[in-house]
């Protein structure tokens, strides 16, 4: 049966304006939940392109389906609509805490984050038709023609969208953090449907349609508020379940969240974004052997570091006598300051940034160098501390453009040593950086250093934890071609890793330390092209 015309319990106007407020609101959880599955799965899964792709791709699809779905509830559109508000409360503003408790326990969150795509993409798919009747219905009081309510019923789902949109990165994610700002806002779509129906619709429901759309909202604000004021200890738990029991620090950034692991005086563990960047135990070995080479071989009074504000390459830099200035730029200054403040991370980068030598400035690397790195005196070394390049959020700290940059910062001279990521796990990947780099302009020189442990992975990126496995550590060193590699490094004296008994001189001339070698393209690793800002090679 078709609802009738619902009774005046307002002017006609004014239910006009509440269902276009309700179409505002509800885009703008919409959008929220979106953006809060493609954030959560970028930090859990890694390669936030894939991830997009998969998020948008399913709820657009959903969509679809709810759509169609939805035109069986036209005949009981109101009661119907608060159902679905219901339903999508519940379900947007818990799918966070849910993926993540996946995470934390399960090992894995991609088949949770598929049926939470499907989910929500049918349920804000089957808002439209619904609000669609209701507006023309409450149109048909004040005017006695709808044609107009369509465009205005998309203006407010747009720009609902556009204020959800923006609210996400620069409000709620920033301030609340990914699971409470799920919650909430599943707390204020509830509220929003559910005051709708009853307030323009609720006369004509029936007492058992109207207790049950009562039930409903109910029991979506009662877990949604109770989950909220549980999601303290459960972050807790989960990050247990993740990084162990020993969590020193777990901070959230806008750029990244960073969490210390390890017990006082013994080593610690940094995790960003859930990978592990720093391990303790083998970190010196790895900072050794990319600082090393690259100031052994020349001049280094004026060092770069791109990257690295956890300031254990800044600790290696400054260990070299003749370092005059180390000017350090990291994107996240959260982290800058942790590693100042922190007793225990302090302590491992040697209270680095207490020397006067060193100067941080936080900012991405990328833009300084295109700012006000190349209005700076030239540098003698440049030093490239930063993320695998197989992750997408990295990408263009590895183009073609981004060494080119960084060439022209180099005084005659310089040397450029660049992190391109494990050679044994990611053959491809590593000399596809050395490949970018020699597209830069660079004559280049590859070598490898044994680290004692690596990170099981599970997925692009995903740290487990360390394990007991051997992994290493790439690098590559370039310079200018007319300065040739290593610059008069067969004179330098060898910096030697912990642990170490000989140095290792590579037939190139340039001194490694012991358990680094030098490295030999492979068959078929001088076609590789480079990466590019507009073409990432990466992960190809």
């Amino acid at each position: 049966m078709i609802e009738p015309l619902p009774a005046p319990v307002s002017s006609p106007r004014s239910g006009r304006f509440l269902v276009l407020a309700v179409v505002f609101i509800c885009a703008a959880c919409g959008l929220v939940y979106e953006l809060e599955l493609v954030a959560l799965a970028s930090y859990l899964i890694g390669d936030s392109v894939t991830q997009a792709s998969v998020v948008l791709s399913v709820m657009v699809f959903a969509m679809g389906v709810g759509s169609l779905l939805a035109k069986r509830l036209r005949c009981r559109a109101a009661v119907g609509f608060g159902l679905i508000e219901a339903a999508l409360a519940l379900v947007g503003g818990c799918s966070a805490v849910v993926l993540y408790a996946t995470f934390a326990w399960f090992g894995g969150s991609r088949y949770a984050l598929v049926a939470f795509s499907l989910a929500i993409g049918m349920l804000i798919g089957a808002e439209i038709p619904l609000l669609m009747t209701l507006i023309q219905r409450v149109s048909r009081r004040a005017a006695g023609d709808a044609s107009g309510t369509v465009a205005d019923l998309f203006a407010a789902d747009y720009v609902g969208a556009l204020v959800g949109g923006l609210a996400f990165p620069f409000l709620l994610l920033p301030q609340l953090g990914q699971l409470t700002s799920a919650l909430l806002t599943g707390c204020v779509n509830a509220v929003a449907g559910g005051s709708l129906v009853l307030l323009l619709f609720g006369r004509e429901l029936s007492p058992r349609a109207r207790w049950l759309l009562l039930g409903a909202n109910a029991l979506a604000l009662a877990v949604l508020a109770l989950t909220t004021a549980m999601v303290g200890d459960f972050e807790q738990a989960a990050r247990r379940a993740v990084y162990g029991s020993q969590v020193r620090v777990a901070v959230q950034s806008h750029v990244q969240e960073i969490v210390l692991t390890g017990r006082a005086g013994g080593p610690l563990d940094l995790f960003l974004d859930g990978r592990l960047r720093v391990d303790g135990r083998d970190e010196a070995r790895y900072h050794a052997a990319l600082v090393g080479p690259a100031l052994d071989g020349g001049p280094h009074g004026r060092v770069l570091v791109l990257g690295g504000g956890d300031g254990l390459a800044a600790r290696e830099v400054l260990r070299h006598p003749g370092v005059r200035s180390v000017t350090l730029v990291d994107v996240d200054p959260e982290l800058i300051r942790l590693a100042r403040s922190d007793p225990g991370l302090a302590a491992l980068n040697g209270h680095a940034y207490r020397d006067p030598r060193l100067r941080p400035v936080a900012g991405d690397p990328f833009a300084w160098l295109r700012g006000e790195g190349r209005t700076s005196d030239p540098y003698d070394v440049v030093v490239c501390d930063l993320p695998d390049p197989g992750m997408t959020a990295s990408t263009k700290l590895y183009s073609q453009e981004f060494y080119g940059l960084a060439s022209r910062v180099l005084a005659p001279g310089g040397r450029l040593v660049v992190h391109a990521g494990p050679v044994t796990g990611s053959p491809r990947t590593f000399w596809t950086v050395a490949s970018t780099v020699r597209a830069a302009g660079l004559t280049t020189f590859a070598y490898r250093a044994a680290g004692r442990t690596a990170a099981l992975t599970e997925g692009p990126g995903r740290a487990l934890g360390p394990a007991p496995s051997p992994g290493d550590w790439g690098f590559v060193l370039a310079a200018r071609p007319d300065q040739g590699v290593p610059m008069a490094t067969r004179a330098a004296r060898p910096r030697v890793l912990a642990g170490a008994r000989a140095p290792v001189a590579a037939r190139s001339g340039v001194r490694l330390p012991i358990g680094a070698q030098a490295l030999a393209p492979p068959p078929g690793a001088a076609g590789y092209a480079p990466s590019t800002l507009v073409h990432p090679r990466y992960g190809e």
